[in-house]
């Protein structure tokens, strides 16, 4: 099954692209329908980076789902310039076991309006044996707050690229290379 959105987001691509990399941002898009605790050894980091993080999960802060891995892999070097943070955990435990495939991809790019704002796409795809079909309207409306909670926060999401990733070069100091084969810094 899958559950598929689609917004404008009022902040930078630069800022959506750093929010969604942080575990504080997740929990609050979270909450209050879904608490969720690190099983990390020194709890979440700042920043998520790719790989493997394990999760405990609970509804309400108070009915145990289960743990869960969030496995995160990005990719940034798309010809269109999409950059997309893929999860493909998986339940271990609980309720959340039930879950045998998680394709979750948010994907971050200009808004195409030209506005500066970030055009934020958010697709999960999700098989749970033979409960598929029972959990769709559950995840459908969990992605709907999560939507909302994402448009009301953005407006307040900052990035500071020296202080937060000193790695990460803004999309408008890209190369892109133009029609010609000719190197150019994006406009975007």
């Amino acid at each position: 099954m899958r559950v598929l959105l689609k917004e404008i987001l009022d902040c930078t691509p630069d800022a959506a692209w750093h929010a969604i990399h942080s575990p504080a941002v997740f929990r609050e898009v979270s909450s209050p329908f879904m608490a969720v605790e690190s099983l990390e050894a020194d709890g979440f980091p700042t920043r998520w980076e790719p790989g493997e993080h394990p999760a405990m999960f609970s509804m309400l802060g108070l009915v145990p789902m289960g743990t869960q891995v969030i496995r995160l892999a990005n990719s940034t070097h798309r010809p269109d310039g999409v950059r997309i943070l893929r999860d493909t955990g998986r339940g271990v435990s609980g309720a959340l076991s039930a879950v045998t495939l998680w394709d979750h991809r948010m994907a971050i790019a200009p808004d195409p309006a030209g506005s500066g704002k970030t055009l934020y796409r958010d697709q999960l795809i999700f098989r749970g044996r033979p409960a598929t079909l029972a959990l769709w309207p559950t995840f459908w409306a969990f992605w709907q707050w999560r939507m909302l909670r994402l448009k009301r926060l953005a407006p307040t999401w900052q990035h500071d690229v020296g202080i937060d990733d000193p790695a990460f070069v803004p999309l408008s100091q890209r190369a892109v290379t133009t029609n010609a084969g000719d190197t150019a810094a994006s406009d975007e």
